[in-house]
Order: C-alpha cells, then sequence, then structure tokens
C-alpha cells in the first residue's frame, strides 16, 4: 500500500508523461506540415543545371528562335551574301575591252598614231587614254558600224590593225605635242624660221626641208606677237630682259625686243600662260641645238 508521497510522485510523473506525448504528437504534427509546405514550394524550383520545365503554352515564334521560323519570312536577301551578289554581266559582242580612259602605255600611243594615220586623231600620240582618244575611237567605231562605246575592245582593234599599218618612229613620237602645220610658201627656200601661230609650232627648215620642230607659245592679245616676214638680226645666249628682268636663254631677236627664246614659265605652265610678244620655246634642249644652228640673217616666217 502507497503512502500518499509516493501516490503524488507518481500521479505527477503520469501527468508528465501525457504533456510530452502531447508535446511529441503536436510536434510530428508540425514537422509534417513544414514537409508538406516545402514539397508544394519545390514543384517551382530548378536547380542549377537541370533542364527547365516544360512550360504549359508554346511561345510564339520569334527570329532567334531559328534561322527561318515557319511563322515569319525569310532573312532580308540584303544579309546574304549570294543574294547580293551581281548578276553575270552577259559577254561584250565586240570583244573584251583593251584599252579604256584613263589608261596609259606604249599600246595606247600606237592606238593613237593610227587613228591619226587615218584621220581620226588630229594630234600628236601622248600614250595617255583621255577623252580626245575616247572621241577618236568613238568616230572610228561610228564610221565602222560598231557601238561607239569609246573603249578600244578586240573587234575594234581588229579593225584599226587591218586598216593601218604599223606606226614608224617618227608618228609615234612626233617632235611637237600638236602636228607641225603646213609650211607658208614663203619657208620654202633658204633657211627659215617657220612659226605657226594656228599650230603653235616652230620648223626650222633649209630649202623646203624641215629639219627639227618644236612647241611655241606665243603673247597675249595686248601684247601680240607680229606676224611677217622677218630675219633673226642678233643671238644672245644668256639674254636678260631689261624691261621685264626675265631670263631668255638662247634668245633669237627679229623684231625690236620680240625674240624666240627658251622659257621655264612656257616649260612649268605650258598654255596657261603666254609671253610679252615674244616666241617661247619650252624644251630646252630643241632650242639649244637650233641656237647653234640659226645666223644672223636667217629669215624668219610668221603666219596666223
Amino acid at each position: 500500500m502507497m503512502d500518499s508521497t509516493t501516490r503524488s510522485t507518481s500521479r505527477t510523473s503520469i501527468r508528465g508523461t501525457a504533456r510530452t506525448s502531447r508535446r511529441g504528437r503536436a510536434g510530428a504534427a508540425a514537422v509534417l506540415a513544414v514537409l508538406t509546405v516545402t514539397a508544394a514550394a519545390g514543384c517551382k524550383a530548378q536547380a542549377t543545371g537541370s533542364a527547365p520545365a516544360a512550360p504549359s503554352a508554346p511561345p510564339r515564334a520569334t527570329t532567334t528562335d531559328d534561322d527561318k521560323p515557319a511563322s515569319r519570312p525569310p532573312t532580308p536577301a540584303a544579309s546574304s551574301p549570294e543574294a547580293t551578289a551581281s548578276p553575270t554581266p552577259k559577254p561584250d559582242p565586240q570583244g573584251t575591252t583593251l584599252m579604256a580612259s584613263g589608261s596609259e602605255s606604249k599600246r595606247v600611243r600606237e592606238l593613237q598614231a593610227r587613228l591619226r594615220q587615218i584621220g581620226h586623231f588630229d594630234r600628236s600620240p601622248t600614250g595617255y587614254y583621255g577623252s580626245v582618244t575616247v572621241a577618236a575611237v568613238q568616230s572610228f567605231q561610228g564610221k565602222r558600224g560598231l557601238s561607239r562605246t569609246g573603249r578600244t575592245d578586240t573587234l575594234t582593234w581588229q579593225k584599226l590593225l587591218g586598216m593601218t599599218h604599223e606606226p614608224t618612229a617618227a608618228e609615234l613620237n612626233p617632235p611637237t605635242t600638236r602636228p607641225a602645220a603646213k609650211p607658208d610658201k614663203r619657208c620654202m627656200t633658204g633657211r627659215v624660221l617657220c612659226i605657226s601661230k594656228n599650230s603653235r609650232t616652230l620648223s626650222w627648215m633649209i630649202d623646203g626641208r624641215v629639219v627639227s620642230s618644236m612647241d611655241v607659245r606665243f603673247g597675249s592679245q595686248y601684247t601680240p606677237t607680229r606676224e611677217g616676214t622677218f630675219s633673226v638680226y642678233w643671238k644672245s645666249r644668256h639674254h636678260v630682259s631689261t624691261i621685264y628682268h626675265t631670263a631668255m636663254p638662247y634668245a633669237m631677236f627679229f623684231s625690236g625686243g620680240q625674240a624666240v627664246h627658251y622659257s621655264a614659265d612656257f616649260a612649268a605652265r605650258g598654255y596657261n600662260g603666254a609671253s610679252h610678244g615674244c616666241v617661247n620655246v619650252r624644251d630646252e634642249g630643241k632650242i639649244a641645238s637650233l641656237f647653234a644652228q640659226v645666223k644672223n640673217g636667217d629669215k624668219v616666217v610668221v603666219y596666223g
């Protein structure tokens, strides 16, 4: 039979055990609730490196989804090298272009010399295919029933070769830029400096034969070079103008202060300038040779 102390202890123990049991059941229920919530949250979680969950509906296609999406037109042609390439040109019925504007060569010089032989090129060959050569080729092509392209193609070249002869050295490299004019009748006898204003050339002639020719420049409209028949009355190798204080090398005076002489300005500026009435020569080597041959008293003919 238990005493009162024993019974009290026993009741306390039972109550503690019951409370512990109830706390255990409450804790288990709480843990279960937490696990349930965590599991529900884990439906949308995605770990690093894992595949994404499949969407509920497929997204609308965009240009970044595929190179050629079915819902979009193909990539614009401008972005495709094949689309931007020029179509293959049709072959020229007159053949391959051999020479054209801007070309510069010995062959161009030959072209010009041959065109000059048959009257399509009115000046001395330069070897440069400029606007004058283009016009000359167009003229030749038009006369032969060819397309007037101005370019020297295979067919144009072959026709030109068939109508002309191989140019001589003098035809390829004439002494003047422009062809010398037909000599005035006053130049056909004796020793003459035959000077043409129209062709802007000087021909040194002896008994009707041209010994040498060279380009010349004349005075401006305010200081014109006098025309007529004169004679050399004074030669001055290192002359300097007393009026303009400019050098006049190889001067050969024929009318007052007017002379034939070398001009460095003419050599540098060409026909963009003019003299004060003298006959300027721009090729120093040629006038040096002429100066050595001409004598005082030799005739000078200046004509238009």
